[in-house]
């Protein structure tokens, strides 16, 4: 029986994707493992492998093709003794299974051993699973109820089924209470053909959204709307570390190593979390989860948004290795080459816009992070030094955004003043 290639939900937020590239053409056999698409989401462009082994009879989205749904079929892979005639009619949902057998006449020898049906759940919902996974759990006796899939989208495949016996299958999990339709998101704004007869008689261009701009849409408004964000503000003199760090470059060059102020502030902003450990926490719908790690988010603007890719284990890494891997990652989060676990989780972020001449700004929570960094530009500018005397310093200032839920404002200017700490004494970060 043909086998429907479907979608893969290839990051958590996934809803639709954009079919970039086929690897593959009709006609052609594939192996599990092998690379059958690249799969743009709403963050990166990622290669989509087969998990069964078969010969590809139709494809059915085109290469280019946007908005395509998780879950939608996108092509058909025939078995071994199969052939194109055997796919039918794939412009309309296939039958159901008691439908077709009711169809059959009697006695139809076709019909009278068809493979095994697409199997339901206990609530009825259709198990996805290959063919030949069904055929291996019939003959084993084994109910693909109770059958954990590794498949794209759980579907189950050979390698599921291969070594259970219907008495060692584990017992199917009950099914859930049934639960209420979430209530529909509030409007962001007024209708497009609302906004579109405001302009009437006005030239513009139309432009589309894509996935990336689509997911950062809803997210920021969700964030705006249900983060309650409160703002911490700090001046930050640099000088000290302006000079620690051309001394280390100078140290460093013969390694081809250049450290970045950004560098300093991760770093910075790592240890603060150490320090401050109640403020390294983010908000879990019911909970919050404390973090022991420093995972820094660090965001970096690409072409038609943004990525934030995550720093692991930022106290334990020395700024060299920072500085390269911070380099490695955005390199490829501009060429959109980064995986979902490289951008996602962290409890903390940055995102610096000093270096476009900005002097402060208010960045918003990406949830479910407990607060974002706002680095503005270091500029010169006359400060009252210990001893009362009027100086010019090199100054930066920085905001922190702050989900109260996570953080309240004692425990957020505490963290805070260590990150001033850290940088207006940079040695004390190398100790």
């Amino acid at each position: 029986m043909p086998t429907e290639i479907l979608m893969p939900a290839l990051s958590p937020t996934m809803e639709e994707g954009t079919l970039a590239k086929w690897h593959v053409k009709e006609g052609d056999t594939v192996s599990s493992g092998d690379i059958m698409a690249e799969i743009e989401t709403d963050k990166a462009t990622m290669e989509f492998e087969a998990v069964d082994e078969g010969t590809i009879g139709k494809i059915l989205i085109a290469e280019g093709t946007e908005g395509v749904k998780v879950n939608t079929a996108i092509a058909i892979l025939l078995e071994e003794g199969e052939s194109a005639d055997d796919i039918g009619d794939t412009s309309a949902p296939a039958p159901a299974a008691d439908a077709a057998a009711e169809a059959a006449p009697a006695g139809s020898p076709e019909k009278a051993a068809p493979a095994p049906a697409a199997p339901k759940g206990a609530d009825g919902n259709r198990i996805f699973a290959s063919p030949l996974a069904r055929r291996i759990a019939a003959d084993k006796g084994v109910d693909l109820a109770s059958v954990k899939g590794s498949g794209p989208h759980g579907r189950i495949v050979k390698a599921d089924v291969e070594g259970l016996s219907a008495s060692a299958a584990p017992q199917a999990a009950a099914a859930p209470a049934a639960t209420p339709e979430p209530a529909a998101a509030p409007a962001a704004g007024p209708a497009a053909d609302a906004v579109m007869a405001m302009y009437q008689g006005r030239e513009y261009e139309e432009i589309s959204l894509n996935g990336m701009r689509k997911t950062i849409a809803a997210r920021l408004t969700e964030a705006k709307q249900s983060i309650p964000h409160f703002y911490l503000r700090r001046d930050i003199e640099l000088d000290a570390l302006l000079k620690f760090r051309g001394d280390l470059n100078k140290q460093l060059e013969a390694r081809g190593v250049k450290l970045s102020v950004n560098d300093f502030i991760i770093k910075a902003c790592a240890l603060a979390l150490q320090s401050v450990p109640d403020a390294n926490a983010v908000w879990a719908g019911d909970r919050m989860l404390k973090l022991t790690p420093s995972d820094v988010a660090v965001a970096v603007a690409i072409e038609g948004g943004l990525f934030t890719p995550v720093l692991k284990d930022a106290e334990m890494k020395s700024l060299s290795a920072l500085s390269a891997e911070m380099k490695d990652l955005a390199g490829r989060a501009r060429d959109r080459k980064l995986a979902p676990h490289e951008y996602q989780g962290g409890s903390f972020a940055i995102s610096n816009l000093g270096m476009f001449g900005i002097d402060n700004f208010d960045a918003v929570i990406n949830p479910p992070h407990g607060a974002i960094l706002a680095v503005g530009a270091g500029v010169k500018k006359p400060v009252v030094g210990k001893d009362g005397e009027l100086a010019v310093a090199t100054v930066m200032s920085v905001t922190l955004s702050v989900d109260h839920r996570v953080i309240d404002g004692a425990l957020g200017a505490q963290l805070l003043t260590a990150i001033k700490d850290n940088l207006e004494n940079p040695m004390t970060m190398l100790a």
